[in-house]
């Protein structure tokens, strides 16, 4: 079996995913795991799905076929197997405050330089009640090295939390 890893994004509309999964069940797909959401107007996500491998090639294809419905990006995805973080710890890192520029990149090099890696990451901008701003919400699962001390970590997201002037909570996950 091949895995494809999909990313895709067009204009909003009722069927958008529904096109989608036709295709891949079409040509024998199956459709593993995704993430997907609408932003700014568009649909926009990643999907996995495999395929086997005789027919990855009709697959391609018939996703480049859907051109003016979506753009779709197969990428090449690695064999499915027991990956070694398996053994490592997860934070949850929730952040909210007023919305300013580099308030991510200030987080995320916080969680590089004790070689974090963010498994998966979501944010938005809404209105503050009652003040008029705009407000910054960020949610991230982070994986932590064996080794690392997620004490240490939390002391760096802290300080940085406190220079960016946003409310930071952090816990296992």
């Amino acid at each position: 079996m091949s895995r494809l890893v999909l990313t895709v994004i067009g204009d909003d509309r009722a069927g958008f995913v529904e096109t989608l999964a036709e295709a891949i069940t079409a040509h024998g797909g199956n459709w593993e795991q995704s993430q997907l959401a609408e932003l700014a107007g568009q649909f926009a996500g990643i999907v996995v799905v495999t395929v086997p491998n005789e027919r990855a090639g009709e697959l391609r294809a018939a996703l480049d076929g859907l051109e003016g419905l979506m753009e779709v990006i197969a990428h090449t995805g690695a064999e499915e197997r027991a990956a070694p973080h398996k053994a490592w710890s997860h934070l949850r890192v929730d952040l909210i405050g007023s919305d300013h520029p580099g308030i991510v990149r200030d987080v995320s090099a916080a969680l590089a330089r004790h070689g974090l890696s963010i498994e998966s990451m979501a944010t938005e901008r809404r209105d503050a009640p009652m003040s008029g701003g705009r407000l910054f919400e960020a949610h991230l699962l982070v994986r932590v090295p064996l080794g690392v001390d997620p004490a240490d970590v939390r002391d760096d997201l802290e300080r940085v939390a406190s220079e960016l002037f946003v409310e930071l909570t952090i816990g296992e996950a």
